[in-house]
């Protein structure tokens, strides 16, 4: 009986290093391909970027309109859009960086990329926790509103990311 949780112990052990030699490798055959390639995306980054910036100054003006942002509210407005600009991140290692080194060490530089973004994240809490607090019960509704449907649509382009970059 004294054997039995050993060798529960030992079975899940063994199934979870499994599933994470799995998941790696299907990370690393998927890394090549695909535009979640780190190299592709520096390769495009310049002119992504000046879309990205063309495509957010487009969805803040019509947000701007949908929300119909009061002379009173528009410096809590442009606080806000201040605070929406991505931040020049740290870039991130190329995978053959990130192969040579040790486990803890890499879980230490995801660790560490994870707090940076965090930061960013707590940055962007705290704009539009100020945002809102002024704006009318209808603007917050019409801010939920499109603020679900662009969660809702970023999950539907990440899963089909996920089928593609799977295939």
């Amino acid at each position: 009986m004294k054997n039995i949780p050993q060798t529960l112990l030992m079975g899940l052990i063994f199934a979870a290093s499994t599933a994470t030699s799995m998941a790696y490798a299907q990370m690393s055959a998927s890394a090549s391909m695909g535009p979640s390639n780190p190299d592709m995306m520096r390769a495009h980054s310049a002119e992504n970027a000046e879309k990205m910036k063309e495509h957010m100054a487009k969805h803040q003006a019509e947000m701007h309109d949908k929300l119909k942002i009061t002379s009173a509210q528009e410096s809590a407005w442009t606080s806000f859009t201040q605070a929406m600009i991505p931040t020049n991140m740290p870039e991130r290692p190329q995978e053959k960086d990130i192969e040579k080194l040790s486990t803890p060490d890499r879980m230490t530089l995801a660790l560490e990329r994870m707090k940076q973004h965090e930061a960013f994240m707590q940055t962007r809490l705290k704009a539009v926790k100020s945002l809102y607090a002024i704006l009318t019960p209808e603007q917050q509704k019409t801010f939920d509103e499109s603020h679900n449907r662009m969660r809702k649509d970023m999950q539907e382009r990440m899963a089909k990311q996920m089928d593609r970059d799977g295939k």
